[in-house]
This record gives C-alpha cells, sequence and structure tokens, in this order.
C-alpha cells in the first residue's frame, strides 16, 4: 500500500470513527415519532458514515495507472493541460469583510436588506476579472433569495429573523 492509499485509509477511519461517535450521541437525543429535532443530527451522522465508509473504499481501490506516454507528437492544444483557477488572496479577503460587515449590521439594518447587500457584492466579488458582471441579474437574484429565505422562516418555519429598518413595514 503506498504512501497515498495509507493517508486516505486514515482518514477513512477517522472520518467513519468520528461519524459513529456522532451517530450514538444522536441516538441518545429524545425524539417523537415523525420528523423531529433528533432527525437531522441522525441524518447527518447517517451521511457521514456513509461518506467514511466511501473513503475507506478509495483506500482499497486500485490507483489509476498513468496514460502511457505515446510516440506519436500531440498537437501543442492538446499536450498541454488548462491552467487551474487560483484563488487570489484578494478575493478571501473580500469575502471575510463582506461576512464580517453582513454580521455587524444584520440586526440595525435587517436581514431582509443586509442579505440582498451581501450577495449582490459577493457576486461581484466573485465574477472573474475577465469577465462582465450582470449587475441586473445579481441583483435579482439577492432580492428574490433574501425575500424568499425571509418568507420561508417567517411562515413556515415560524422564527423571525431581524426585520431592522424594515420593521416598520412587515
Amino acid at each position: 500500500m503506498n504512501t497515498l492509499n495509507k493517508k486516505e485509509l486514515i482518514i477513512g477511519i477517522a472520518m467513519l470513527a468520528a461519524s459513529l461517535t456522532y451517530l450514538v450521541l444522536a441516538q441518545q437525543l429524545p425524539g417523537h415519532e415523525g420528523v423531529d429535532a433528533a432527525t437531522v443530527p441522525k441524518l447527518l451522522a447517517g451521511l457521514l458514515s456513509l461518506l467514511g465508509v466511501m473513503q475507506l473504499f478509495s483506500a482499497f481501490a486500485k490507483p489509476k495507472a498513468a496514460a502511457e506516454p505515446t510516440t506519436a507528437v500531440q498537437p501543442a492544444a492538446e499536450a498541454e493541460e488548462p491552467a487551474a483557477d487560483v484563488v487570489e488572496p484578494k478575493t478571501v479577503f473580500k469575502t471575510l469583510g463582506l461576512i464580517l460587515g453582513y454580521m455587524a449590521l444584520l440586526g440595525p439594518v435587517g436581514f431582509p436588506i443586509m442579505t440582498v447587500v451581501y450577495l449582490y457584492l459577493q457576486f461581484l466579488v466573485l465574477t472573474p476579472v475577465n469577465q462582465k458582471a450582470k449587475h441586473l441579474t445579481h441583483l435579482l437574484i439577492a432580492v428574490i433569495c433574501s425575500a424568499l429565505i425571509f418568507l420561508l422562516f417567517r411562515e413556515a418555519f415560524d422564527l423571525l429573523l431581524p426585520a431592522g429598518l424594515l420593521n416598520n413595514f412587515i
């Protein structure tokens, strides 16, 4: 077993151990018939266990053989692989700044407005430099998502998210 497979095996065992521990703890939660507060932890524990088993299977799977070199000359376009996109540190810092601003202003400004602002700005940050930003599309998606989430929590879950500046209107 090569080093890569040993690492995958260790990760799989650790994942499976953590998921089984989580499953035991989730089973101890008080529950009722049907869907209740213990349902999601049990579901997550089951899915994490499945991932752990999949990781273990991948550790024992045979590695794919590298493509054998051919004697024929390949065109330059096929020989070169496209460069992977590199996440710039600026993007990470902008995202962290947006998250911090969102958290700081969520209470006073309110969920609906801050979520629209956050999503719109995050879309702009994540838009590739060589691509033109679609401002109207980004804004429309941000408004629809914010409204749907707010209404879902308010009407379906009966949980109130901070309305902030919209307190008088909602």
